[in-house]
């Protein structure tokens, strides 16, 4: 059973990126025992240790060696999650800490998000680790799947940083901006400081800082804008506008964060999704204005004849944009970068 608040980690990257190499570095050092592991069924984690609990429809979990629990996901993952953190912990083991779910090379971040977001009540603090294979770059970026897993990630791991250069390693983090400027990037030939850096406590969220996405490269499957408030933003008015986007995107909505100052509150709301899973908003401890409200949207496949519509471009976002100018002055006008 765990104390405190709980930490979840969906480890993601594309096959071969090194994600089953940075859980197994992190598994191996004594800052890991407080630590459940779920791995696919094609996972491969090299377990020891005894079988705690294999029977009827229970969740097999194995002990590893320093005090790690591990299991294989079964057919319901919030079921085996429940079962992890229900779980009596083994003699002498201190509380659960973080559960690390390894997802596969091909899986997106966002089904597993949506599942999360029925556990609730266990009220846990939930992030997304992604994997960048230095040696390979934005290579893999033609694939979907890999675009989402990056711009999905709030923190992005480069890994097979003793294949490149010195000068490779400073270079990630311009290279990983290039598809998303909101993650934070963990780079380093240092590999112990690196592997602890992944799987670091999650701090509040620091003060989101504005981006300049005039100044940033793009990369040619994705698009990033940024979304501002024409003037005084009602609450009901920005959930249609965010309802809006997320159903005309569908699932070319990767990600979308940042601070919108709502008439209702003195303190500016963190909004924040991965897809089209949002986060509760949140009302940061700061002074906020409308002049410092922004929304970062990070879209995959939008092509320029599309954004040459204002404000989206994007279906009929434009139309519904129209409309919204018309009936609410609360409208909110977006300046695409593709």
């Amino acid at each position: 059973m765990s104390e405190g608040a709980l930490e979840f980690f969906v480890l993601t990257g594309f096959l071969g990126s090194g994600k089953t190499t940075l859980l197994r570095d992190f598994l191996e050092r004594p800052e890991a025992a407080d630590t459940a592991v779920i791995v696919n069924e094609v996972g491969e984690i090299g377990l020891d240790g005894v079988i705690l609990r294999e029977s009827g429809g229970d969740v097999p979990m194995a002990m590893l060696s320093n005090g790690c629990v591990c299991c294989q996901i079964g057919s319901d993952l919030a079921f085996t999650i429940d079962r992890l953190i229900t779980a009596p912990r083994p003699d002498g083991a201190g509380p659960l800490r973080r559960i690390i779910l390894e997802t596969s090379g091909l899986s997106k971040p966002g089904p597993v998000l949506r599942t999360l977001a029925t556990l609730a009540e266990h009220r846990m603090k939930v992030a997304v680790v992604g994997t960048f294979d230095l040696a390979r770059g934005t290579e893999v970026a033609s694939f979907e799947e890999a675009v989402a897993q990056w711009a999905a990630a709030h923190r992005i791991v480069a890994t097979k940083a003793d294949l490149v250069t010195a000068e490779d390693v400073v270079d990630a983090g311009s290279k990983i901006a290039m598809i998303n400027p909101l993650a934070e990037v963990i780079a380093g030939e240092d590999r112990a400081s690196v592997v602890l850096a992944a799987f670091a406590p999650l701090a509040a969220a620091p003060p989101l800082r504005e981006i300049n996405l005039d100044a940033m490269p793009v990369h040619p499957r994705v698009t990033l804008c940024v979304a501002r408030p024409l003037g005084e933003v009602a609450y009901p008015d920005l959930a249609d506008w965010l309802d809006n986007l997320a159903g005309l995107l569908g699932e070319r909505l990767l990600r979308l964060k940042g601070l919108v100052q709502v008439k209702e509150t003195k303190q500016p709301l963190l909004i924040e999704s991965v897809g089209t899973v949002f986060s509760p908003p949140r009302p940061l401890q700061m002074a906020g204005d409308a002049r410092s409200s922004f929304l970062v949207v990070i879209a995959r496949d939008v092509c320029a004849a599309e954004v040459e519509i204002p404000p989206f471009g994007l279906f009929q976002l434009s139309s519904w944009r129209e409309a919204a100018a018309r009936d609410a002055p609360s409208a909110i006008k977006a300046e695409w970068v593709a």
